[in-house]
C-alpha cells in the first residue's frame, strides 16, 4: 500500500490505497464533479502534496509542492499514463519519478506575513491546551484542527484568533506531533484497538471509532451504521477520545441490536475477547449496564491528516 491519503472533488477519501487503486482514481477524473484530486502523504505535513486538475476532452495540469512557494511546481500532460506514473512515484518517495516531464515554477502570487496572536497568557495556554487534547486524539486533521483553534475563544463581541493565524498555530503543533511520533516503535494501542475493531466488524458487530460527539447522538445514529446482517455494536465517542488521550483509558460502549440485555452482554465478551486477542486489557464485570474500559492504555495514536 502506499502511504498517501487521496482526497477527490467529490468528496471521497482513500487512505493508504494499492498503485492500482491510485491509477484507478487517475484515469477516472474527468467528470462533472470529478475533475480533479489531491494527495498527501502519511503523515501530512504541510505544504507537501500532489494535485491533478482534467476535464474531459482536455489536457491534464499536475501539481506537486514540497514547501515554501518558491517549490511548487506544475506540468500539462497529455495522457493519464504519465500521470499515473508521475504520481505512484511522489507517493513512493522516489528519486526520478520528476524525470521524463518539464516542470516549471508555479507563480502562486504574493504571501502575506501573518501577524502573532494577540492573546493573553491563559488564553494562549487553554487554546493550546485543547488543540493538543484533540492533536493527540489522532482523529482530526489539520483543517478540522484549524476550525477548532478559530473558533474556541470566539465570544459574541470578540474573534481573537483569525483562520491565518489558527493555521499558524495548528501546522506548528502538527509538526510537533509528528516528530513525537517518529520515536515510537512497533504496533501502538490505539492500532491494536483498531485491530481488534476490524475484527470484530468481521465478525458482525459494527465497530466505530471516534464515533459522534457524544453517547447520546452515539446511541442514536449507530444502527444506521450497520448492514442487516449485524448482530449488534460497539464505539466510542470523541468525548472518549479525548478522555483516552488524557490518559483515562478509553470507555466502550456496546449493545445488541434487538436491544436484549442476553444479547448486550453476548456482545460485551465478544469485545472483551477481540480486544484481549489484540493484547489489550479490559475492566468490565459483565454487566450488560455497564461500559468497558480499556485500561491501561497508553495512546499513541499516529497521524493520518
Amino acid at each position: 500500500m502506499l502511504e498517501i491519503v487521496v482526497k477527490t472533488e467529490n468528496g471521497e477519501r482513500h487512505v493508504r490505497v494499492s498503485a492500482e487503486e491510485l491509477a484507478g482514481l487517475v484515469r477516472r477524473v474527468g467528470g462533472d464533479g470529478d475533475r480533479f484530486l489531491v494527495i498527501h502523504r502519511i503523515p501530512d505535513v504541510p505544504d507537501v502534496f500532489a494535485q491533478l486538475w482534467h476535464e474531459a476532452g482536455g489536457g491534464y495540469a499536475l501539481e506537486h509542492r514540497d514547501g515554501a512557494a518558491d517549490r511548487h511546481f506544475q506540468v500539462m500532460v497529455d495522457g493519464s499514463e504519465a500521470v499515473v506514473e508521475a504520481l505512484t512515484g511522489w507517493a513512493r518517495q522516489g528519486s526520478a519519478w520528476r524525470s521524463g516531464l518539464v516542470w516549471s515554477l508555479l507563480d502562486t502570487g504574493p504571501t502575506s506575513e501573518v501577524p502573532p496572536l494577540d492573546l493573553d497568557e491563559d488564553e494562549r495556554k487553554e487554546l493550546e491546551r485543547r488543540v493538543r487534547e484533540v492533536l493527540v486524539g489522532g482523529y482530526a486533521d489539520r483543517a478540522e484542527l484549524a476550525e477548532l483553534a478559530e473558533e474556541y475563544l470566539v465570544t459574541a463581541d470578540r474573534r481573537p484568533v483569525s483562520r491565518e493565524q489558527a493555521e499558524v498555530l495548528v501546522d506548528r503543533m502538527w509538526l510537533e506531533r509528528v516528530a513525537e511520533q517518529t520515536t515510537w516503535q512497533g504496533e501502538t494501542d490505539p492500532e491494536r484497538l483498531t485491530r481488534a475493531f476490524a475484527a470484530l466488524q468481521e465478525a458482525g458487530i459494527t465497530a466505530r471509532e471516534n464515533f459522534t460527539c457524544c453517547r447520546s447522538c452515539g446511541q442514536s445514529e449507530i444502527g444506521d451504521e450497520g448492514g442487516t446482517d449485524a448482530r449488534g455494536f460497539v464505539y466510542f465517542h470523541s468525548q472518549n477520545t479525548d478522555a483516552a488521550a488524557s490518559g483515562h483509558g478509553l470507555m466502550l460502549l456496546y449493545g445488541g441490536f434487538d436491544n436484549s440485555s442476553e444479547t448486550t452482554a453476548a456482545i460485551g465478551q465478544e469485545v472483551v475477547a477481540a480486544l484481549e486477542a489484540a493484547d489489550l486489557q479490559t475492566t468490565w464485570d459483565c454487566d450488560p449496564g455497564q461500559a468497558i474500559t480499556v485500561t491501561p492504555l497508553e495512546w499513541r495514536k499516529r497521524l493520518v491528516g
